[in-house]
Parts: C-alpha cells; structure tokens; sequence
C-alpha cells in the first residue's frame, strides 16, 4: 500500500520539477542562501505537486483501465479505492498550501493554487478529455515550479521570473509530445484527443519544432540578463541546438517510435542538464564559474 501512495505521486515527475524548483531558488539566491527557506520551499512544492498528481490519478482512474501503460496503477486495478485517493490528494493538497502560505510567503502560494488549478481542473477535466491545446495550455502548470523557486528569494515576478517560467513552459510540449507519439494508440484507445491522435504524426512533429527552437533565447537572455554566466549560454546553446536538430530530422524519420524514443529521452537530459548548469553557474559574489 505505501508503494502504491509513493507511486500516485508521480515521484519522477516531482523530482525533475524539484530540481527546476532548486535552480529558480538558487537563480534569484545569486549564493547567498537561506537553506530553512529553501527547504520549506521544496516541502509545500513537493507536496501541492504530489496532490495534483493523486487527484490527476484519481480522475483519470476509468480512462487509465484502456492503457497498457497505466492499467496497473492503483486505483484502475483496483488496489485502492477512489474515496481514499482522492481525500489522499486533497490532503497533501492542503499541507503543501499551508507550507508554501505561511513558511514561503503569500505569492509563492499563490502561484501554487495556480499551478493546482490549472492543472486538476483546466487539463485533467477539462482539455485532456476535449482539445489538442490539452499539452499546451497545461505546460502552465508545469511551468510553476521554477517560479515557485525564484519568487520565494525574490518576492516578486520580474524578468528572471519569467525566463523561468518560459524556459518550462516551452520546453514541455515538445517533450509531452514525443511520448504521445509513442502512445498514439494507447491514448486513440482510451478516447484522449491528443495532437497526434487527432492531428497526426506529422503534424505533430512540425508542431514541436517552435516550442524546441524558442528555448534557444530563452538561455541566451538568461545569460543576457546577467542571471547566469557563459557556462550555462554554451550548455544550453549547445543542447537545445542538438535537441533541434534531432526534432528537425522527425520529419523525415522511418521509424517513429525509435525517434520519439530518442526524443524523449533527449528532452529529459536536455532540462536536468541545464538546470544543473544553471545552478552552478548562476552569477553572484559566491559563483565560481564565470
């Protein structure tokens, strides 16, 4: 049982947001650190992100039976009961709130709601289930967790919060998307209207290709802004320039799966690496890269 709880969360998902959630806090930190705040920022973001996750699971519960990849959840094979999951979700829901509110600071919290509403109620029942713009518009969500990070040291949205959230806001359609791929029939099957469901490889793929360059700026005036330094320019230069140059040769790929495989896999490395990039080589009196 405490497996199937821990799995609800989506704890790959948390991870690789606690670490854009770190890479915002150090950003906005320039090293000068309060390691109590951080912690408590990465407590309330684990947890209204581990909410959303349960309630995500818990709606999607009937759609999750037709999929090979998520048949075998929980809640679709019956291991645990909806009533249960959904008063687990609505908790962690609640103390991730409180956490962020009262130990981070209002906006922080604030942008927490946000990212729980857009994602439970705009993407899980409502555009997942009636419209390609489902990945789009829920990258919102998915783009709260820098945000999060920079806004508990700097109080405020301004560019850096902005980048921040731009640089996850692109960067998760393109890498939705090549899952989706992947999944095309799985997800045709259980009824979702995802891009390539109702859309088509092909377009698809075109599809990506904006989302992929446009995070080229996106570090260039990370680093042009003075938020971080040449390190992090040449790693995210040269990583969304390889993450589009393999999305380009999509359109003339044989072999589908064995692209958005690689794809994928891609775009995961690309956003751990330059949030590690970013982090140690964010600028300030404590940096010691240049």
């Amino acid at each position: 049982m405490l497996n199937d709880l821990w799995m609800l969360t989506k704890p790959r998902i948390i991870r690789l947001n606690l670490i854009a959630a770190f890479g915002g806090f150090w950003v906005a930190s320039r090293w000068e650190i309060d390691w109590l705040l951080l912690v408590w920022m990465l407590i309330g973001s684990a947890l209204t992100m581990a909410s959303s996750c349960v309630i995500n699971n818990y709606w999607d519960r009937e759609l999750d039976t037709k999929m090979e990849r998520t048949k075998d959840r929980a809640l679709p094979s019956g291991r645990l009961g909806p009533g249960f999951v959904l008063g687990y979700g609505i908790v962690l829901g609640i103390l991730g709130e409180l956490v962020l509110f009262l130990a981070v600071g209002p906006l922080a919290g604030w942008l927490g709601l946000l990212g729980m509403f857009v994602y439970i109620v705009i993407y899980t029942m409502w555009l997942k289930r009636s419209s390609t713009w489902s990945t789009s518009i829920g990258a919102v969500s998915g783009a709260m967790p820098p945000v999060i990070g920079y806004v508990s040291v700097a109080q405020e949205i301004d560019a850096g919060a902005w980048l921040l959230f731009a640089l996850l806001f692109l960067w998760q359609p393109a890498h939705f998307w090549s899952l989706a791929i992947r999944r095309v029939e799985e997800y045709r099957a259980a009824g979702f209207p995802l891009l390539p469901v109702v859309k088509g490889i092909r377009r698809t793929k075109l599809q990506m290709i904006p989302y992929v360059v446009l995070l080229l700026p996106v570090g260039i005036l990370m680093y042009a802004y003075g938020y971080t330094g040449v390190v992090f320019l040449a790693i995210s230069v040269l990583g969304g320039l390889f993450w589009a140059w393999h999305t380009l040769t999509g359109i003339g790929a044989r072999n589908d799966e064995q692209w958005a495989k690689t794809n994928f896999l891609i775009s995961v490395n690309y956003l751990m690496v330059v949030f590690l990039a970013m982090i140690v080589n964010t600028t300030g009196d404590g940096a010691w890269l240049p």
